[in-house]
C-alpha cells in the first residue's frame, strides 16, 4: 500500500501548480478547481520515487510540481497500469494511459524530457475519476484487484 504524498491544482492551462492539503474529486469530471475537466485526463498521477530517480540521474533538484501532475503517489508503481483501478482514500480512479513528457520538461530541467522517455511510465499516468469524494494528503493508496 502507498500513500498520497501531495496534491496540486492547476487553475489555468500552463498556469501555476497550487499545492493543496485536500481536494475534491468529481466522477467523470476531475479535480475541482483544476483547469482540465471532463476530458480523458481528468486527473494526472506521478510516482515520487520515479521523480527522485530522474532528479538523481540528471543531478537536478526540480520540485515534482515541474511535472505538472495533480497527484504525487508514494509507494505505488504506475508502470503497465492502463485499465487498472486505484483507490485513493475513499475515491477510485481508473488509469487510462501513460502521460508522455512534453517539451515543458526541458524548461524545468535540461534533458528531462529525454530522460523521462527512456523509462516506461516515467511521465506518470492520466486517469478518469470514478467516485465523488474528498482526498487528502496522507490518504492510503492501493490497487483494486
Amino acid at each position: 500500500m502507498g500513500e498520497l504524498a501531495a496534491i496540486w491544482i492547476k487553475r489555468a492551462k500552463r498556469g501555476k501548480m497550487d499545492p493543496a492539503h485536500a481536494g475534491t474529486l468529481v466522477a467523470g469530471r476531475g479535480l475541482v478547481g483544476n483547469a482540465d475537466q471532463g476530458r480523458r485526463r481528468q486527473v494526472t498521477l506521478i510516482e515520487e520515487e520515479m521523480w527522485q530517480a530522474l532528479m538523481a540521474r540528471l543531478d537536478a533538484d526540480a520540485p515534482p510540481t515541474a511535472r505538472r501532475a495533480n497527484l504525487l503517489l508514494r509507494g505505488i508503481r504506475l508502470h503497465g497500469s492502463r485499465g487498472r483501478v486505484l483507490r485513493i482514500g475513499g475515491c477510485r480512479v481508473r488509469v487510462r494511459g501513460e502521460t508522455m513528457p512534453c517539451e515543458r520538461m526541458d524548461e524545468a530541467v535540461p534533458g528531462l524530457q529525454a530522460a523521462m522517455r527512456k523509462e516506461p511510465w516515467a511521465g506518470g499516468a492520466f486517469a478518469e475519476v470514478l467516485d465523488d469524494g474528498e482526498i487528502r494528503v496522507g490518504d492510503p493508496v492501493e490497487w483494486e484487484d
